[in-house]
């Protein structure tokens, strides 16, 4: 079988490359397509997976138009000359609207439930692969479920072992207390009416925080002066690896909590908008925190920052939690081996996965 996956965000590249690797040693074909944001070519080369780049994306709102039209032509003569049996994505309109001219299945991955997305790819998607937690797409007809996380398809023990050797770059060594700040660009069109954390608060969190623990600072945009000793300067394909020994991640953004909850890290997340597996790694398991982005609640998480930095076995309390996590989820990259491998009698319920 041959698989065309795009890639929107450096997360997802994590997201499918384990499956990537497993079905290519089964002999199957596969090719990634993306467009420069962040560090997502770096993360393909570095895993050494097949890639396509459509270049810089766009800003701006004619940008994003202009972006869409041009990016999805790209995909459809990318596919056409690659000849995909299957398009994978987590949410692409573009490898949706290509799949639907291909006649071919696009198989989606989703967990942010990002509507105006949603709808311009739903139309065009055979399945939409979800966690089992209660969410918009729980009971639509091309939703299949399953319990995991997109962070168990590469953080799940099967598939990760922690590496201390990147903490050495760091001038840390294994057990140091640190904490990693992570701010995001909001440029994303599911950003508009966010501000994030204020300059203020910022420097109120490197401040207090380095109180216990050194402080970096991982960023989307350019920091500015006053941040810039901080600057996390890590390979992209060490990340996670930091993350798994870090002391607390202080975050306005989605992913990196998740990543921390699965790798059992505490983890502070300030946004506006609800993010429903983050909801449950608070609620159901306590791995995380979640508040607004209003000044008081910002002030409240660098309060709870500094409650976790001052308890001493905070990491052991957090393995556990994570343990717990663990025994519910499943390794996604298995499942997506399996659901691929069993296609369409996966999809359609005739067999069932067994982890």
């Amino acid at each position: 079988m041959k698989f065309l996956i795009d890639i929107g965000h450096p997360a997802h590249v994590h997201l499918f490359k384990n499956f990537a690797r497993e079905m290519m040693k089964q002999g199957h074909s596969f090719l990634f397509t993306c467009r420069q944001k962040e560090f997502e070519i770096e993360l393909l080369e570095a895993h050494g997976l097949p890639y396509v780049s459509f270049g810089p994306k766009y800003t701006g709102l004619i940008g994003k138009i202009w972006g869409m039209l041009k990016f999805g032509w790209m995909e459809y003569r990318t596919a056409r000359r690659f000849k995909p049996d299957f398009f994978v994505s987590h949410g692409s309109i573009y490898a949706a609207h290509a799949s639907f001219l291909m006649g071919k299945p696009h198989i989606s991955l989703e967990d942010t439930y990002n509507f105006e997305q949603v709808r311009l790819y739903l139309p065009f998607t055979k399945y939409v692969l979800t966690a089992n937690y209660t969410h918009p797409l729980s009971h639509h007809k091309k939703n299949i479920s399953y319990p995991g996380y997109h962070e168990t398809a590469y953080l799940h023990p099967n598939q990760f072992t922690p590496n201390p050797e990147p903490l050495k770059a760091l001038g840390l060594s294994e057990g140091d207390p640190f904490v990693i700040l992570r701010f995001v660009s909001w440029n994303a069109t599911h950003d508009i009416g966010h501000k994030g954390i204020s300059m203020e608060m910022k420097r109120k969190a490197i401040q207090e925080f380095s109180r216990y623990a050194k402080v970096f600072i991982s960023s989307e945009s350019l920091l500015p002066e006053e941040f810039r000793q901080y600057q996390l300067k890590v390979r992209p394909q060490d990340l996670h690896h930091l993350l798994y020994y870090a002391s607390l991640v202080w975050a306005e953004s989605f992913t990196i909590p998740a990543e921390c909850s699965v790798l059992g890290t505490p983890s502070i997340i300030m946004h506006n908008t609800t993010s429903l597996y983050l909801k449950e790694q608070e609620e159901k398991y306590h791995l995380c925190f979640n508040f607004s982005e209003s000044f008081e609640d910002q002030e409240r998480a660098i309060a709870k920052g500094m409650e976790i930095l001052s308890q001493p076995d905070c990491k052991q309390e957090w393995r556990v939690k994570r343990e717990q996590l663990l025994r519910d989820k499943v390794d996604l990259t298995a499942y997506l081996v399996w659901f691929f491998t069993h296609y369409p009698e996966s999809a359609q319920g005739k067999i069932t996965f067994q982890s």
